[in-house]
């Protein structure tokens, strides 16, 4: 039996918590599509394909964008003033840079970040 090698791509996994944002900025699905969309192009990353769902009137949204070197999500709580972005990128692509972006645009009083790297040693 031939057992081909293992492909695990190395990445870097940021999740954000943000807090303190301003319930307009957290309803809006071509908004966040946006910001998500050019958060990615912010990384150098290449945009696949994305998906964004409003809850309803002042309600949350919840969003992917998939992108060659992985994804970007987000869920917002407008009633809570919080969002939570989940951000995946592997090869050259910078997540860093994109969490500057989103950000810059949402304007959180507090933020707890996890940054994590992924694949092998």
């Amino acid at each position: 039996m031939i057992h081909a090698p293992i492909h695990a791509p190395s990445g870097t996994h940021v999740l954000a918590d943000l807090s303190g944002i301003a319930a307009e900025k957290l309803s809006d699905c071509a908004t966040l599509e946006l910001l998500l969309r050019d958060a990615a192009r912010a990384a150098d990353a290449r945009v696949l394909f994305s998906h964004f769902h409003a809850f309803g009137e002042g309600l949350g949204v919840t969003g992917v964008v998939l992108l060659a070197e992985s994804h970007i999500t987000i869920h917002t709580w407008p009633e809570c003033g919080f969002a939570a972005a989940d951000i995946f990128m592997c090869g050259s692509a910078q997540p860093e840079l994109a969490l500057a972006l989103i950000k810059q645009a949402l304007q959180p009083e507090a933020t707890h970040i996890h940054t994590a790297r992924r694949g092998p040693p």
